[in-house]
């Protein structure tokens, strides 16, 4: 993949700034991605509390009720490594819209009561898989319906309602379980998958721009053999390498430190995890609405910083105002994804833009659930507050040891 393709976008520094969200919405295209975006993370959201209800009620394991919530995160991997070249196909609209079908059925059939455990954990994995190409057809779509100038705001604007949805997911799933059986929170989840459906099938339109580097040869065709030569290629590029480690590793440890919350401070825990949810959606809110280019670029660092110092206070185990201040300060450096995220699309040609895109979102959320897997583990011998510590230190070192690397791709 040359980083010299004529398809590859404008480079953020030199693109024009973006105008605002109401701009941005007025884009047909964009907003129903959006709203798509929106409902099927709801959607995600519910399916996951019902699943994990209904798996703690027939096994009492935790264990499996965790795998249940989150168990689909690491089956995103498996779409990056064999099939997330389909997110760039000749068809790009009609590839998403497939994956959604793929997905309401996969969540309807959820809903069906009886069904034995061992299959509801097949759906499971088997949606995680295709969200993960769904993920890739639509930031791969994303980056066509919206100009390079206005790409980090669209990002800004998703990711501040991915995690707001998901927060609310939560609660609403809370509160309808109270009233309804996990079967029918399924069903609401189904209904909610397709209006997402609804909403990609009647704004978005065909985009079938991307062009092979060579016009006078055929694209190949989608499958495991480009998914291997594309991601090949991908990790090969020292910068676009780094880049991916600095969005994957730093954002999965703090995650980890997120996981240890309820074994730090039990009766606390949901101050905590609403503080670094509130700093996210801040630091997403001033990085991509309220910086210039320029300006997320000369902060990046600081902001991969910003993400894991603040959790060096804990180990002092500080009261909670204290420790919820320092949480939310990190949730900010969350926003390090945006810069970076940036720098990775004006590194990537137009004709494989979605699968490097669905690559790094499958990676940051499969790094996630290592995160919290290696910190359980490790806070089995070290204790909750000293293994927090120990991954936000982890965290700083790969951000300072790889910033050379960064600056390079630039």
């Amino acid at each position: 993949m040359p980083s010299d393709d004529t398809s590859a976008p404008t480079s953020p520094s030199t693109a024009t700034p973006a105008t605002g969200y109401r701009a941005l919405l007025r884009n047909r295209e964009f907003t129903g991605l959006y709203v798509s975006l929106t409902l099927t993370v709801a959607a995600s959201t519910l399916s996951g509390f019902a699943l994990g209800t209904l798996v703690d009620e027939r096994t009492g394991s935790p264990l499996l009720t965790a795998v249940s919530m989150y168990g689909a995160t690491f089956a995103t991997v498996l779409g990056a490594l064999t099939l997330m070249s389909v997110a760039d196909g000749r068809r790009p609209r009609r590839t998403l819209v497939t994956l959604q079908c793929v997905s309401l059925a996969g969540v309807a059939a959820q809903a069906v009561p009886g069904l034995p455990l061992a299959a509801r954990f097949g759906l499971l994995l088997v949606l995680g898989f295709f969200q993960s190409l769904g993920a890739g057809a639509r930031m791969g779509l994303l980056a066509e319906v919206v100009p390079a100038s206005t790409y980090v705001l669209a990002r800004s604007l998703m990711n501040i309602t991915s995690g707001g949805t998901a927060v609310l997911g939560f609660t609403v799933g809370a509160v309808l379980l109270r009233h309804l059986s996990p079967h029918e929170v399924f069903a609401v989840a189904a209904v909610l998958t397709g209006l997402g459906l609804v909403a990609v099938t009647t704004t978005v339109r065909e985009h079938s721009t991307r062009r092979p580097a060579d016009p006078g040869r055929p694209a190949p065709r989608p499958g495991l053999r480009r998914t291997w030569t594309t991601n090949v290629e991908l990790f090969s590029h020292p910068g676009r390498r780094a880049l991916l480690l600095n969005l994957w590793v730093p954002n999965g440890l703090i995650v980890g430190c997120e996981a240890l919350f309820l074994s730090y401070d039990p009766e606390h825990a949901g101050v905590l995890l609403a503080a670094s949810s509130a700093g996210m959606l801040l630091g997403d809110l001033t990085v991509g609405r309220l910086l210039t280019a320029d300006r997320r670029r000369r902060c990046a660092f600081a902001l991969r910083l910003l993400l894991a110092v603040p959790y060096l206070l804990l180990a002092a185990s500080p009261p909670t105002p204290v420790a919820a201040v320092a949480v939310f300060v990190a949730g900010a450096g969350f926003a390090a994804t945006l810069p970076l995220q940036e720098q990775l699309l004006a590194l990537t040609p137009g004709p494989v833009r979605g699968q490097v895109q669905g690559v790094e979102s499958a990676g940051r959320m499969t790094w996630q659930g290592i995160g919290a897997a290696f910190a359980g583990g490790v806070a089995l011998y070290l204790g909750p507050g000293p293994t927090i510590t120990a991954l936000a230190a982890l965290s700083v070192t790969v951000t300072v040891l790889s910033r050379p690397f960064v600056a390079r791709a630039r």
